[in-house]
């Protein structure tokens, strides 16, 4: 199945979750991630199931000045 993940094409298994998208990118803590432009909160993660064409985006947050 196709997602787009930060604006790059993925292929995953048919039934993942956003919590397996996030481990084959190799995410590190701290994120935000939405879903089809939806935020979706880190206690549904793993039981967000995608479907294809998502876009997802995995958000870092920018500190400075």
């Amino acid at each position: 199945m196709r997602v787009i993940v930060n604006q790059v094409e993925h292929e995953v298994p048919n039934q993942s979750m956003i919590s397996d998208v996030l481990s084959l990118i190799d995410a590190r803590p701290p994120y935000a991630v939405a879903v089809n432009m939806n935020f979706v909160p880190k206690t549904d993660h793993a039981k967000h199931l995608l479907n294809e064409n998502d876009h997802i985006e995995v958000i870092t947050p920018v500190t400075g000045g």
